[in-house]
């Protein structure tokens, strides 16, 4: 069997090293290890994941050595200007935070770079930032804003694009800003990752482009992505773990007075422990696998023609234009303050 890599993802915490440091001492496991250290923390209803990845971190996990800050509101709806302000102050600081020991001089500049295509919504955060700061009444003429479009637009390298005007600019610090994919469908449009390692264009989705790094160019590159794709069979295998456990929740349930007193339709706690062998008499052994266990039998099921489906959110073209609008008022408070 061909092997797909089906669960494509560019966050970090999403990685399966990162993903299993649930309790303390797996945590401490972790860290001692694989040299890769990890703090989570709450700041109002964001969820901040901290990550810092050393030289053996980074031939652990295959991302590269450096920080990664990966904001989230998991509850956040278009309609939710609380959580996007909230959001958009977090993302504020942890970028302070991040640059905190540039020294700026009067005349240096920053570029600004929108990855992406235009022509594809998900994948258009890119452009629709660099619309957005130029849309803006003042412009800090610190700033130098670039959308490169895409390879299979201009026949060229995006990163080749980027290290031409770096070398012509000679940028104190280069921002890129591009869309991303996740692994998991509830975290579509809902973070923001942080990092300064720089990017490889395209990556998550399964093109590797010329990297964007201080490696390549010898100046600081600090990446701001948020994930807006998905992998089809990824919305499968989420979908069937939902029922699942919905069904489990409903049958340890049935007969106690939380489901018959409910004035409503009563909805079980399906992210409690549950006893997955409840279901088994309906679905299966199958039904008591582990995740990761079902999610190999869509990995073989779904080898075929699903492979190259990825999957946004309907109303991706209100998210992209959001997103974009939030990073651009960011960047203009953290440069009104250098």
């Amino acid at each position: 069997m061909q092997n797909f890599n089906w669960q494509r993802t560019d966050l970090i915490d999403e990685s399966e090293e990162v993903v299993v440091h649930q309790t303390k001492e797996q945590k401490e496991k972790l860290e001692q290890s694989s040299g890769i250290q990890i703090e989570d923390r709450n700041a109002g209803r964001v969820k901040i994941t901290d990550v810092l990845v050393d030289a053996e971190g980074e031939k652990q996990i295959g991302k590269k050595e450096g920080q990664y800050i990966t904001l989230s509101v998991p509850t956040l709806t278009l309609e939710d200007q609380e959580g996007f302000a909230q959001l958009e102050q977090e993302l504020l600081v942890n970028f302070k935070k991040m640059h905190a020991d540039l020294a700026w001089q009067e005349n240096d500049k920053i570029l600004i770079v929108g990855l992406g295509n235009r022509t594809i919504t998900p994948d258009a955060i890119g452009p629709y930032l660099i619309d957005h700061l130029h849309s803006l009444d003042v412009i800090d003429e610190k700033f130098v804003m670039y959308a490169p479009g895409v390879t299979g637009q201009t026949g060229y390298e995006t990163g080749e694009f980027v290290a031409a005007i770096a070398e012509r600019l000679q940028p104190k610090l280069i921002i890129v800003v591009d869309a991303l994919a996740t692994r998991a469908s509830n975290r579509l449009c809902k973070t923001i990752q942080l990092t300064d390692t720089g990017i490889h264009p395209g990556s998550g989705v399964g093109n590797q482009r010329q990297e964007i790094s201080y490696e390549m160019l010898g100046i600081p590159v600090t990446a701001i992505g948020i994930p807006t794709v998905v992998d089809a069979p990824v919305l499968i295998a989420d979908a069937v773990e939902t029922m699942l456990r919905s069904i489990a929740a409903r049958v340890a349930e049935r007969g106690k007075p939380s489901s018959k007193l409910s004035l409503s339709s009563w909805q079980p706690d399906i992210n409690k422990e549950l006893d997955m062998t409840l279901v088994q008499p309906i679905f299966g052994e199958w039904a008591t696998w582990t995740k990761e266990e079902r999610q190999q039998l869509f990995e073989e099921t779904f080898a075929g023609s699903h492979t190259q489906l990825m999957v946004t959110p309907k109303e991706a073209d209100y998210w992209i234009d959001r997103y974009a609008k939030l990073v651009a008022s960011m960047l203009m408070d953290w440069a009104s303050d250098l």
